[in-house]
């Protein structure tokens, strides 16, 4: 055999109509049995045998005839091509509604498939829960849609125990701050619903750790953009998982901006720098003509201190967030920590005690007007008692002691560590007349309330159930009041859980289940401790308000000292100045939005999170439900 390889382009298949490289060989042999030898290892090998002829003329005729074939393969191989992109080309335009049509029939046929079949009236029976308000837009579809197939479709309400779905109904604005509540947990059927004061309270005390005049403005900008292109195809239609859960939240960040634009002009900080907006409440000539300062002396003292109790020092309070003098002074750190700290505590004991009150609620609905003696009372009382107390002592200090009487100041942590140890300080003067007297009357009452927490409900509730001897049958959601038709999921019948009476009644509703005094016992103990610690940590959790916002302030602040002010200073000359601010201020601005607004952004998003998944919703949301999921052809994600 004699190999060689072919010089020149690759040669194509006439199949595939790809390159390949060959291997062309001649093989020459003597004898009929040597060469079907010969066929059977080329055959095995799949090669294209081709004889050689001995004449030319022949080997010619023969290269023509393969040719000629080639070329009507490659005309039938183009013929079917050509066949197939117009049917391609067809199918395209057909593709979308075929999908459409597949889907629809999918879930139609899911649908169907959680339908049970009625043998005696040959027919199907589905069971559903639909909100009151729709129901006048299914009999209406069910009338449409009998009328065209001839088929008659009837809606009845059927008695049920088990616990509806939650629907609430959202809009582009209202869904995301939903989305924030439920990540933590759907609420039960009529329970209270955090979300419409979390619209406010989170942008809020995200502001509040970011507040910042300028960074507040530019995520302001950010959101303000999506939300006016929010229409736009390429930007709702975007796939980015980054981009669309920003999109998403989009109304969260605008509000999130224009809270932290507003708390920033309370700290009076823009991109770490103070802005005087209105003239100063405080006189620096006043002080120098009491104090006679000269020329000599200001050489001599860099620093000088502004004293209050100075006639004509202290003008006037800042008519709106701090005094931007503040920002020159030395001991501005520690005016900031001080009034941040008191400000963390206020708003925390605010927010708890809020959602404490909003417990009423759940209490009055459902007709378990005994936990507002027995739990609510107590735990306001516990909560104010002591923490609210605090929150007393810190306005009650702010508006008592003046600048005259500032050095002997009495201190309120000191104050409120002997309010639990029933001792006083002879060094640390009382706030007012009756001081200790009130604070051991406060300690006594709160701890009077562990008891009633720990006891209360579990006693009554047995007292009930020995006054009636019997447990309570469960009645159930009304289905006037409740507002939905009964359902069913695919798992279990109508009546799948009539045994379940802790899924029939609301959030915490001992009464309508079986009776069993250990089980009602440890579950309230275990309600008591929670709260009572809880208190105590969740108090101490809100001073990460205080925290973040002096964690931000100082970042902006390095990153102004560290980039601009050095880009600033390096510089007089015009020319020298535009050639060193340009990379400095792309380096600042970067900076800005990698470190300040978004991680530290994100930062306090995930603490404003904490703070009413754990502080706040705790109080009175238990988040133990499921969600109303209708019947739609919409593809979910």
């Amino acid at each position: 055999a004699s190999f060689k390889e072919l010089r020149g382009p690759a040669l194509e298949p006439p199949i595939l109509g790809e390159p390949a490289t060959w291997m062309t060989f001649l093989i020459s042999y003597w004898g009929e049995q040597i060469g079907q030898k010969v066929r059977k290892i080329t055959d095995c090998f799949h090669c294209h045998v081709f004889p050689f002829e001995d004449q030319e003329e022949a080997r010619n005729g023969v290269l023509q005839q393969l040719q000629q074939q080639s070329q009507e393969l490659r005309e039938v191989l183009g013929e079917t091509e050509r066949f197939l992109s117009q049917v391609l080309g067809r199918v395209q335009r057909l593709l979308p509604s075929w999908q459409v049509q597949i889907h629809k029939m999918k879930a139609v046929y899911l649908a169907l498939n959680q339908c049970s079949v009625s043998a005696t009236h040959k027919c199907l029976i589905a069971e559903a829960w639909c909100p009151t308000s729709d129901l006048p837009a299914l009999q209406q579809a069910l009338q449409e849609s009998s009328s065209e197939v001839g088929v008659s479709a009837v809606v009845h309400r059927i008695p049920c125990r088990d616990m509806p779905p939650t629907l609430i109904r959202t809009n582009r604005f209202t869904a995301s701050f939903q989305g924030i509540v439920d990540a933590y947990g759907v609420g039960r059927y009529l329970e209270v619903n955090p979300a419409p004061y979390t619209i406010i309270t989170f942008p809020f005390l995200f502001a509040v750790m970011f507040g910042d005049v300028g960074h507040g403005l530019l995520l302001f900008l950010f959101a303000l953009a999506m939300v006016l292109a929010e229409d736009q195809p390429a930007v709702k239609g975007a796939q980015n998982e980054i981009w669309r859960t920003f999109f998403g939240g989009r109304y969260l960040l605008l509000l999130m901006g224009l809270f932290s634009i507003y708390t920033g002009f309370i700290y009076n900080e823009c991109f770490s720098r103070a802005t005087t907006i209105f003239p100063s409440g405080w006189s620096v000539a006043a002080m120098a003509n009491q104090s006679g300062w000269s020329d000599a002396f200001l050489a001599q003292h860099p620093m000088l201190t502004l004293d209050p109790n100075v006639t004509g020092v202290f003008l006037r309070p800042y008519p709106f967030g701090i005094d931007p003098i503040w920002s020159l002074a030395t001991n501005h750190l520690s005016f900031l920590n001080s009034f941040k700290m008191k400000m963390s505590v206020i708003l925390g004991v605010i927010h708890m005690a809020f959602g404490v009150v909003l417990g009423v609620f759940n209490h009055v609905h459902f007709g378990q007007h005994h936990r507002l003696l027995l739990e609510f009372l107590p735990q306001l009382t516990f909560l104010l008692g002591l923490f609210g107390y605090l929150v007393f002592m810190v306005v009650y200090k702010w508006l008592r002691v003046s600048a005259a009487g500032a050095a002997e100041a009495p201190s309120i942590l000191i104050h409120f560590i002997n309010m639990f140890l029933f001792s006083r300080s002879p060094t640390n003067r009382p706030l007012y007349r009756g001081q200790e007297v009130v604070q051991s009357t406060l300690v006594v009452l709160a701890l009077a309330m562990v008891p009633i927490l720990l006891l209360g409900t579990p006693l009554y509730l047995r007292w009930q159930h020995r006054r009636h001897h019997l447990p309570r049958t469960p009645s159930g959601p009304q289905l006037d009041k409740a507002g939905f038709l009964n359902s069913q999921d695919g798992n279990t019948s109508v009546n799948g859980w009539g045994s379940d009476e802790e899924k029939a009644g609301p959030p915490g509703d001992e009464e309508q289940a079986e009776f069993v005094f250990s089980e009602v016992f440890m579950h309230q103990a275990i309600h008591t401790i929670e709260f009572c610690l809880g208190c105590i940590s969740n108090t101490a959790s809100y001073l990460r308000l205080w925290a973040l916002s002096l964690a931000h302030a100082q970042l902006s602040e390095v990153l102004w000292a560290m980039v601009m002010h050095v880009g600033l200073s390096m510089g007089r000359e015009v020319g020298v100045a535009a050639a060193v601010l340009v990379p400095v201020f792309a380096a600042f601005a970067t900076l800005t939005v990698a470190i300040l607004l978004v991680m530290e952004g994100l930062s306090a998003f995930l603490h404003a999170l904490r703070l009413h998944w754990v502080e706040f919703q705790n109080k009175f949301y238990s988040g133990t439900g499921y969600k109303l999921s209708p019947f739609t052809f919409a593809v979910e994600d």
